[in-house]
């Protein structure tokens, strides 16, 4: 536990609990056993409380949420800013505007931003917090930076950021931050790509990571009637859902006997199972919908392989998850990705973008059994040896205690 003299830290997420976001979820409950960390989320959690865990649920009771302060929220903190912090408070609105180029949407958009920055900030006043880290909400804590003078911290997970790195204004959140902490040496590189030489020792990499007590071995099976794949996230282009359908296909049409679980929902839910339907394989394809984690941990137990097509992602922690349970990954080779798996001893990479590639990495899983078992057994000694969560916490409790609570 922290101890009571320790400083405090603010850590926004811009919605907390989420589903998609369990791993900084368990990430910052692992923290807490050494820094005193104060959770505030922009957006309350993405479930009503009744479908939240307990865990999810624990986190939701001691997290400060923006959004549902509502209008007399806002108000209170504007006013409460202009009477105490006037010059700060339009200096601070001017650069929201200064950044969105006077573009209207864009402007619009970095006044509500400000707006969130300014309840931020008051928050973080009344509550004497000095430091502010961040997950995905980082330009709210550059303008909370601007306006209130606090220290500042931000994770950044890719890759959207890097698409448009002057666009998210990586340059100016870099120059802000007392450190920023990159998911893997990928985004290190692209950090380091937009800003000067002069801020790249402010760039600490530190893995998120898994528990490996949660997400334990499940029981092999030599050689199952029919192989079961699973693939779980958002059902969106970027995730390549359609690569995965078409290999499977293929597969299916070589007289393998695969069943494909899509965990997860999203816009592409409806284009998906038309391809499905056009590829006439829905007898080998089922749609789970958005799943909760207990459920999620039953589907993963019932799989013999994991598949990730992504065209782009930070470091995936299904993939993570997947592999303490030691189920063989087939994934393509992007962004983080070969940072987690090592080609042909913790699980398979293939070329991006390529369906008869995913196909052959399925079948060589499918048609050696020990291949399966060498890779899983590999799989889970990768996570407990560089990605283990009490072992990640503590070396990233070590950065902050080093760069923000020194």
């Amino acid at each position: 536990m922290p101890q009571e003299s320790t400083p405090s830290i603010a850590l926004l997420v811009s919605q907390h609990p989420a589903i998609n976001h369990s791993v900084i979820l368990r990430e910052i409950r692992e923290l807490r056993k050494s820094v005193d960390l104060r959770t505030v989320s922009i957006r309350p959690p993405d479930r009503p409380l009744e479908q939240l865990s307990a865990e999810e649920r624990d986190e939701a009771s001691i997290t400060y949420y923006l959004k549902p302060q509502g209008l007399g929220g806002a108000l209170a903190a504007l006013t409460g800013a202009l009477f105490s912090l006037p010059i700060s408070l339009v200096a601070g609105w001017f650069y929201a505007l200064k950044l969105s180029g006077l573009h209207p949407k864009k402007a619009l958009k970095n006044t509500l931003y400000f707006v969130e920055a300014v309840m931020l900030g008051r928050w973080m006043r009344q509550k004497r917090l000095k430091h502010l880290h961040i997950h995905y909400s980082s330009t709210v804590g550059l303008l909370a930076k601007r306006i209130f003078n606090i220290q500042l911290s931000i994770s950044f997970h890719g890759p959207d950021e890097f698409n448009d790195p002057e666009g998210f204004w990586l340059r100016q959140k870099i120059e802000a931050s007392n450190f920023v902490r990159a998911i893997s040496y990928y985004a290190r590189s692209q950090l380091m790509k937009c800003c000067g030489s002069d801020q790249w020792d402010k760039i600490e990499v530190a893995y998120m990571a898994v528990d490996p007590a949660v997400f334990f071995p499940r029981p092999f099976r030599q050689n199952p009637a029919q192989v079961e794949i699973i693939c779980v996230g958002r059902l969106a282009p970027v995730k390549a859902q359609d690569i995965l359908v078409q290999a499977v296909a293929e597969l299916v049409s070589e007289g393998r006997n695969v069943l494909l679980h899509l965990v997860g929902d999203g816009p592409d839910r409806q284009s998906l199972e038309r391809h499905v339907d056009a590829l006439g394989i829905r007898a080998n394809v089922l749609f789970h919908g958005f799943t909760a984690q207990d459920r999620l941990n039953e589907v993963y137990s019932q799989a013999d392989i994991f598949a990730l097509a992504s065209f782009a992602e930070g470091l995936p922690g299904v993939l993570m998850e997947a592999m303490a349970m030691e189920i063989p990954c087939v994934s393509t080779w992007i962004t983080g990705v070969p940072e987690l798996i090592r080609d042909g001893i913790d699980g398979i990479l293939v070329p991006p973008a390529d369906a008869c590639a995913f196909a052959a990495g399925l079948s060589k899983l499918i048609d050696d059994p020990e291949l399966r078992r060498r890779i899983g057994l590999a799989g889970r000694a990768r996570i407990l040896d560089k990605f283990h969560l009490e072992k990640n916490g503590r070396h990233l409790a070590a950065i902050f205690q080093r760069r923000a609570l020194s």
